[in-house]
């Protein structure tokens, strides 16, 4: 299958370009491309730098963050980049970046159209505890397993927990297309693609077939569970994906929405590589 040769690609090293001389059997069967959509984890959060599980907790972009959108942008416009409409979550960090990216493209007045089914992972009972301290008590492999797994769903998050009524009194939720007792209170990377999915079909694929250029400026679980959909990752190689923050991801499609070459991250690559080594460091003890 072609997808888990792309996928094989993410496994031995982290995605920066996956170019056609690096996989010569599946570049074979590439078609013409039809449709291209823009996909990024948004710039780095506050929490981020504090190396703690942020998931719903609404926190602003640090200002290494603010300068990650801002240069998405510039690079975009270099590249003569024209976007037609950009999806965020209902989360500050997505829509901030998304703001951001635009300011520094010229092109603010572009529509920015936001969902909950966008947002980050819900990590449960994790949320705001240390992903370095976890790895020290746990064993890093055991948080990997939490962070990047497929179908492993943490802890609910209960109504004792320090953030739970600053994230379900959050009058945002009241704006979704599901009621707030039906919002979830821990998810899986499954559970993320679940509930991005019929978003994705019904609201985003739409405006790509219309000729649109799309951008979501989306999180680390939402855009590697619409990755995962899109490029065929196995639901054991998407543990090995990591996505940096910041980095404009580039999908080119045919008219069946299957990928027609490897998908690239835009920018310099040894920046980009350097990023991802910087987020997998994230689920690593400090003793």
């Amino acid at each position: 299958m072609a997808g888990s040769n792309r996928a094989s690609a993410f496994v031995n090293e982290p995605i920066v370009c996956l170019c056609t001389e690096q996989a010569p059997a599946v570049s074979q069967s590439f078609q013409m491309s039809k449709y291209k959509v823009l996909v990024m984890r948004h710039g780095e959060g506050a929490w981020t730098q504090e190396n703690r599980f942020c998931s719903w907790v609404d926190q602003k972009l640090s200002a290494d963050g603010v300068k990650e959108a801002l240069a998405c942008g510039h690079l975009l416009r270099e590249a003569g980049y024209q976007l037609d409409v950009v999806y965020t979550s209902l989360l500050s960090r997505s829509i901030h970046t998304a703001w951001l990216l635009l300011q520094a493209i010229g092109q603010e007045w572009v529509p920015v159209v936001k969902s909950w089914r966008l947002n980050e992972r819900h990590y449960g009972a994790l949320i705001g505890l240390n992903r370095a301290e976890m790895a020290l008590n746990h064993g890093e492999e055991r948080v990997k397993q939490w962070r990047r797994s497929y179908d492993l769903t943490p802890p609910p998050i209960e109504e004792s927990h320090p953030y739970f009524l600053e994230i379900y009194n959050d009058r945002r939720y009241s704006t979704c297309d599901v009621s707030k007792e039906d919002l979830p209170r821990s998810e899986s990377l499954k559970d993320v693609l679940e509930r991005l999915q019929p978003y994705w079909d019904g609201t985003i694929v739409p405006e790509i077939k219309k000729g649109k250029l799309v951008l979501i400026s989306g999180h680390g679980n939402s855009c590697r569970a619409l990755l995962k959909h899109l490029e065929g990752i196995s639901d054991a190689d998407i543990v090995n994906v990591t996505l940096p923050t910041g980095t404009p991801i580039l999908i080119e499609l045919d008219e069946n929405f299957r990928p027609t070459k490897p998908m690239q991250l835009l920018g310099d690559q040894e920046a980009i590589q350097a990023a991802i080594r910087k987020v997998e460091d994230q689920g690593r003890s400090k003793k």
